[in-house]
């Protein structure tokens, strides 16, 4: 979230976390740059009219990367002609401000399925089929009543099979730049969703790598 009004960023990446989405906010260009040097980011929510560097150069650095974000340009700017440039920027979405929070999620979530790497909507390993739009999930037909970060860690791992995915991994892709990486959240969450998927357990360990979903026990259940 590239926003330099700061009340209105911390609104909406309160929100976003709300959604189960792991959000990191930067207030100005620069601090943006930096950022997404940093971290590998899905989606960058963008604000045209920013300090440091303008948010259509931040654009257009974003779109000549190799792992580049999609963009959804989020801007006070809304008239024709300004969607038009936006999205000539290479921007992938536009929305104008005033907008309704509920569509700004539906738009991030499309983008993140429009991702070239992205896989189909819903999501299937071990008996397990997730909808990330829905925010749905069942195990072999039984419904499961995932909490917030519960469902975005399962999907988290779900989109990774049959690689794994480390604790720092999981901290990056679940939680945010503010999670203490010597923290025992990612353990006790896993412990968490391992109960509410049942037997037998698909969610692995190999100690020093990671986590990851099997079809089979193949790994340290800890």
């Amino acid at each position: 979230m590239v926003e330099d009004a700061r009340s209105l960023a911390a609104v909406l990446a309160e929100g976003l976390r709300d959604q189960g989405m792991a959000v990191d906010v930067a207030h100005d260009g620069l601090e943006a740059a930096a950022k997404l040097d940093l971290n590998a980011y899905d989606v960058v929510v963008l604000d045209r009219d920013l300090p440091g560097i303008h948010g259509d150069t931040l654009c257009q650095m974003i779109t000549e990367r190799d792992d580049r974000a999609m963009v959804l340009m989020l801007t006070a700017a809304g008239s024709p002609g300004d969607r038009v440039s936006g999205l000539t920027l290479g921007a992938d979405d536009y929305l104008a401000k005033p907008f309704h929070f509920p569509e700004l999620v539906v738009r991030i979530r499309s983008l993140t399925r429009r991702q070239p790497f992205a896989r189909a909507r819903t999501l299937r390993a071990a008996g397990i089929e997730l909808d990330p739009l829905r925010r749905t999930a069942t195990r072999d037909g039984r419904r499961l009543d995932l909490s917030v970060k519960e469902f975005a860690l399962l999907e988290a791992l779900l989109r990774a099979t049959p690689a794994f995915l480390s604790t720092e991994d999981l901290l990056e892709q679940v939680w945010d730049e503010h999670a203490d990486p010597f923290t025992n959240t990612v353990t006790v969450t896993i412990g968490r969703l391992r109960r509410k998927l049942g037997n037998p357990p698909i969610i692995t360990t190999t100690p020093g790598i990671g986590y990851r979903i099997t079809d089979g026990f193949h790994g340290i259940a800890l």
